[in-house]
């Protein structure tokens, strides 16, 4: 069957077609083809619509139907290969509709208009890509527990500043980015709300005088509710924005960790060795053991938080309602989604399989400095040394120990009791690296017993989810 050249795909305003060099800018079909699957979720339900409010007849929406279901079934065969000269995923559609049943094919696109469409398209692509994500996040989230509850007694320097602070619980810093991951959870269930409302109805920009049901397909599609505003509803991309503020706020954590796994691996650190599952050499020196998981993700930030800026953009000097600039959120969103989900999926792997703690290293590296000097202070203040006078004190003598080349848990009782008469036999025990994170019983700190409360509450918080231990 004949089907309309590129050119007549307009109104007969047109007397020629676009230019070669321009139909190939104006283009999307290279990259909306992502959308196809959710383009015939959204026809299908507009079709069977049209034919419950007897816009068409219920014989019409049938076949319809069948013909989108057909499309569907050819794209899943490799059959449905559109070229430019389709422009987009919709006029593919629609074109290969025609050239199945004719012109009925022309009577789906009643009612409803590209700018609802593709808005609706986009809306049901996203809402899945965060349904996956979550359980990217979740998966994630199960790597860092595991770890966490393997090394629920270890012990690692806790810095500010890079300096060394205090000394924590390895297991307290893993579950640090097991709460970041769950904001980034409620952070992206709140963003799909949001997207969760339904633009095909609205038309162009204001509506259609057609007999359609709005609430009818927003409910079919498992939308929550409809636009209220034909305007708001072709123009709104606040939801790409807020997807992609969500997304990098993910990626700045993963960043972050990434950041410190680098460290960790490093001959000054040493606090981890990489397994040959998530490392390379050098094509140079063959010592070498290169953690490229983690520096990939610490480079890949950044094009995720280049697309929140360049969707911000986009957006912010357009006039109501649609205009063509929109076609620039889906390859952002598109590229935005896969490195996300690549992200976390290497994340989750580095932690499963790809690193290994080094306990020991850990404990002499938390021996060998003056982490425990607050402790000292606090020492002082349980025998009603004001804390400020503590401090001064204890400062003092960490610069001494520091001329002299020792460390404050060797210094003798006698060179306490010189410093301050309240000083006893149990200073020595009492800032000892395991003793000094035991003391941390303050609710969310990094005391052990503390420590394990977290560890269930996380493990019982990932087991309301539906993940259960790896």
């Amino acid at each position: 069957m004949a089907v309309d050249s590129s050119a007549s795909t307009w109104s007969q305003r047109f007397e020629q077609g676009l230019h070669p060099a321009i139909e190939r800018f104006n283009a999307s079909i290279g990259f909306d083809i992502a959308l196809l699957q959710e383009d015939l979720d959204g026809s299908i339900a507009h079709a069977r619509m049209l034919g419950q409010r007897g816009v068409i007849s219920e014989a019409e929406a049938t076949e319809l139907i069948a013909g989108l279901e057909q499309v569907r079934a050819e794209a899943a065969e490799g059959r449905f290969n559109p070229g430019l000269e389709a422009e987009d995923v919709h006029f593919a559609v629609e074109r290969r509709l025609i050239e199945l049943l004719g012109s009925l094919g022309k009577k789906l696109h009643t009612g409803r208009s590209r700018n609802d469409q593709v808005g609706t398209d986009l809306r049901l692509w996203l809402r899945r890509q965060i349904d996956a994500i979550d359980v990217d996040l979740l998966r994630f989230q199960r790597a860092l527990l595991d770890q966490a509850e393997r090394h629920a007694d270890t012990l690692i320097p806790g810095y500010t500043h890079l300096q060394r602070a205090q000394p924590l619980c390895l297991a307290h810093h893993l579950l640090a980015y097991i709460e970041m991951a769950e904001r980034d959870r409620s952070r992206l269930a709140d963003v799909r709300r949001r997207v969760n409302l339904c633009p095909l109805g609205a038309a162009a920009l204001a509506g259609t005088p057609v007999p359609i049901d709005r609430r009818a397909t927003a409910a079919e599609l498992g939308f929550e509710g409809i636009y209220a505003n034909s305007l708001d509803a072709v123009s709104d991309r606040d939801f790409a924005v807020e997807f992609m503020a969500s997304a990098s706020l993910v990626l700045a954590h993963l960043s972050r960790l990434a950041e410190e796994v680098i460290l960790w691996a490093s001959e000054e650190f040493g606090f981890v060795s990489l397994t040959d599952r998530c490392a390379t050499g050098s094509s140079l020196m063959p010592q070498k053991k290169n953690p490229d998981v983690p520096e990939l993700v610490r480079g890949k930030s950044g094009r995720v938080f280049g697309h929140l800026m360049g969707l911000l953009t986009m957006i912010k000097g357009l006039p109501l309602a649609y205009n063509k600039d929109f076609q620039e959120d889906k390859e952002a969103l598109f590229d935005g989604v896969r490195t996300l989900r690549d992200c976390l999926e290497a994340m989750a792997i580095l932690f499963e399989e790809g690193l290994e703690f080094r306990p020991q290293r850990l404990e002499a590296a938390v021996a060998a400095d003056f982490s425990n000097a607050t402790d000292v202070a606090d020492y002082l203040v349980a025998r009603g040394v004001p804390f400020r006078e503590a401090y001064q004190l204890v400062g003092a003598l960490v610069k001494s120990c520091l001329t002299e080349g020792v460390l404050l848990r060797e210094l003798p009782l006698e060179r306490w009791r010189q410093l301050h008469p309240a000083f006893e036999a149990d200073i020595a025990a009492a800032i000892a690296p395991r003793q000094v994170v035991a003391a941390r019983r303050s609710e969310g700190g990094t005391g052990f017993e503390r420590v394990r409360e977290q560890l269930l509450v996380a493990r019982q918080r990932l087991g309301a989810a539906g993940l259960t231990p790896a």
